[in-house]
């Protein structure tokens, strides 16, 4: 039990939660109920009704609200007495600097993306505050605490890039994509290969880019051949609307090109098609006859509540279950219905819209339009909800996991508040068929620790917990280590290093960048008219060319202000880059993104989808709402981006003690003194009814 010293020091803490989403509903009730009385949530989402299912503090009639002030007033019912501040905004505003991190005692992430990770990651470091990251996806979870100077920042290992494909290869065919989606989540999404995850790319980042996004990108969907007299015909920009043409023949043309003129033009080399199956081209001719679209109704039944973003086709043409797998005929009324309705109700929105999976009317289009695609191609077809778990990359969540990581959220967060020798978190696991207890100390590093929550048993544990890793001598982030950039200075812009490396690689939201004493470039709200103009001319300037030139051996620097973090870039001179491995044109070196690899189906039933290699392996970055998630193997060694070996912490069975080392750290604590109790099927069989408390 906890005393009365251990239970007013938790209620003076002050708590940040960055995200009020499938995590953050969990962990802000559990904060609540442990003894925190003074707790701030950062949220900019609103509520979807996909969210319905796992974050429960939300209800219906909540839909469009803000999350973190919905979920301040659903814990307040039952904690009427403490104190929750919400804040309806983005974590990456200027008003959350290093002196409003500095006011909390720990902060606790429920983010779902890498880049507002990382922003975190360096305030709470510039703040030398704790910080205790999590992430789960389906049945794995795990919790990761990161002190300064004590442990790894959030950014000492590498983070799997952004998953890109070469535009040649998704214009080809999708059975070449075997060799190129390597991301083991959309594989697992994927039930009948990588063919219909290549559909889906071609219509987000091809089809629907073109429609409705920049007119001008470049894109290989205006002539797929390489014949100039066979494309003479087709010179003309098809995704351009012709004078006095209605919606629907627009619609028409641009169906007839797509589906079936670019696949005619791609049979005409014989050699791509000697080893595999011919696609056919389809035109609209052959799939609709000439039967007009069937509407359901009035198209202004198809927006609720004057939300252009719940505009949907299927409510226009009356299709109801998302789970339903719609024909070719079905797909292809959906096509132009949402075409159709982006035109005639969206107007104003096209030329600058990207895929959002909370976009309704978007998430149609890319479903039929990779269902014509997979049809031409003989690819199984896949439904509404199938294909929009591909297109937005999600792995739907588990509501029991997020109650299980948020438990262990909060352990950590005492843990690291608290004098650690008076928590040092035990837990117990127990063996149903064996009728034994196994018993260890979560602690590492101070007594803090990182706890991974498996699918299966290993060693008859779900919760493994890991030794924190100490800091990594070659982090740019924490240690400050310079790093190497191969460029040729003659030919790149400054444009070119602002975009491809210190905003995308480096993650910098207010970016400053000096060579020696002088300022090449700096963003913020307080510039002169004059400094403003100045630094988009530099954008503009080849590095050589600068008033202070970038040449092989210059060093600069690179500063985030709101951030607090420097960066030094070492800069040599490379003539050449090859273009389909290195795209940017220049590489860098020091930040070096995790590559995705290959899912080993045998590998993930039997590891509780561990890496069985010797290195971590972390899952997809992207994931709906709880993501970000590294599982690793007990037992194994791993080598470290710096060189060093990591080595996860033994977990003894009921018939090993601890090693000496370890049990140096940790106190003689009384058997039942902040036990967590794992209850246990033996083997590696899925636990059907078990009974967790954390």
């Amino acid at each position: 039990m906890a005393s009365g010293q251990q239970l007013s020091a938790i209620k003076g803490a002050k708590v940040l939660m960055v995200g009020a989403g499938g995590i953050g509903c969990e962990l802000l009730k559990t904060l609540a109920l442990s003894g925190f009385h003074d707790i701030h949530i950062i949220d900019m989402d609103t509520i979807e009704v996909s969210n319905l299912n796992r974050q429960f503090l939300f209800r219906q009639s909540h839909v469009g609200q803000s999350k973190a002030k919905v979920a301040r007033d659903a814990v307040l019912r039952f904690r009427p007495n403490i104190s929750i501040t919400p804040y309806h905004a983005n974590v990456k505003d200027s008003s959350f600097n290093v002196d409003f991190f500095k006011q909390f005692s720990v902060v606790l992430n429920g983010l779902d993306n890498l880049d507002a990770r990382r922003h975190v990651n360096r305030l709470c470091l510039a703040a030398d505050v704790p910080l205790v990251e999590s992430g789960t996806t389906g049945f794995l979870g795990q919790v990761t605490v990161h002190i300064k100077g004590q442990t790894e920042c959030y950014e000492c290992q590498p983070k799997p890039a952004p998953k890109t494909y070469p535009v040649c290869t998704i214009t080809s065919t999708p059975s070449k994509m075997k060799g190129v989606v390597k991301d083991p989540d959309l594989l697992s999404i994927d039930h009948h290969g990588t063919g219909f995850v290549h559909c889906i790319v071609w219509a987000k980042d091809l089809l629907f880019a073109k429609l409705f996004g920049d007119k001008k990108q470049d894109n290989d969907l205006n002539v797929r051949s390489n014949d100039a007299a066979t494309s003479s015909d087709h010179s003309e920009d098809i995704f351009e609307p012709k004078k006095d043409e209605d919606i629907q023949q627009y619609a028409n043309r641009v169906y007839d090109h797509v589906f079936g003129h670019n696949i005619q033009t791609a049979l005409s080399n014989e050699e791509t098609w000697k080893n595999r199956n011919k696609p056919r081209p389809i035109y609209v001719k052959e799939v609709l006859s000439d039967e007009p679209i069937q509407q359901n109704g009035n198209a202004e039944k198809s927006l609720v509540n004057d939300n252009l973003s719940s505009l949907s086709a299927m409510t226009y043409l009356g299709l109801k279950n998302p789970q339903d797998i719609w024909s070719l005929k079905e797909n292809t009324r959906v096509f132009f219905a949402a075409l159709k309705l982006f035109f005639s109700k969206r107007q104003k929105e096209i030329g600058n819209l990207t895929f959002d999976k909370d976009d309704s009317l978007a998430v149609e289009f890319v479903t039929a339009a990779a269902n014509i695609r997979a049809a031409s191609f003989n690819i199984p077809l896949h439904s509404l909800f199938e294909a929009k778990g591909i297109a937005g990359n999600i792995v739907h969540a588990v509501a029991t996991t997020n109650a299980i990581i948020a438990g262990l959220i909060v352990i950590e967060a005492i843990k690291s508040y608290l004098d650690v020798a008076m928590w040092t978190c035990r837990v117990t696991c127990y063996n149903i068929s064996g009728m034994k207890w196994t018993s260890f100390s979560v602690a590492g590093t101070d007594g803090v620790g990182m706890t991974y929550c498996l699918e299966h048993p290993s060693r008859k544990m779900l919760l493994m917990p890991v030794e924190p890793f100490e800091p990594n001598e070659s982090c740019y982030v924490c240690s400050e280590t310079p790093l190497l950039l191969e460029v040729n200075t003659n030919r790149a812009k400054l444009r070119d290093l602002v975009e491809k490396v210190v905003t995308s690689k480096l993650g910098m939201s207010l970016p400053l960048i000096t060579h020696g004493s002088s300022l090449l470039y700096e963003v913020g709200d307080d510039l002169e008219e004059d400094e403003v103009a100045n630094y988009a001319a530099n954008l503009e300037k080849v590095l050589s060319e600068l008033p202070y030139a970038i040449t092989g051996g210059t060093i600069i620097t690179v500063e985030d202000l709101q951030q607090e973090l420097v960066c030094n870039i070492n800069i040599k001179h490379r003539e050449e880059f090859d273009e389909e491995k290195e795209p940017d044109g220049m590489v860098l070196h020091g930040w070096t993104p995790a590559p995705a690899t290959e899912k080993n189906e045998d590998a993930t039933d039997n590891n509780n989808g561990a890496s069985t290699s010797s290195a971590a392996k972390p899952a997809a970055d992207v994931m709906e709402a709880d993501d970000e998630l590294s599982i690793i193997e007990p037992g194994i060694e791993t080598i470290s981006a710096g060189g060093k070996k990591r080595k996860l912490s033994d977990v003894p069975n009921s018939e090993a003690p601890l090693d000496e080392k370890r049990a140096k750290k940790i106190p003689e604590k009384p058997e039942s003194d902040g036990d967590v109790i794992v209850m246990l099927d033996d083997g590696n069989d899925d636990i059907r009814d078990s009974s967790t408390v954390v």
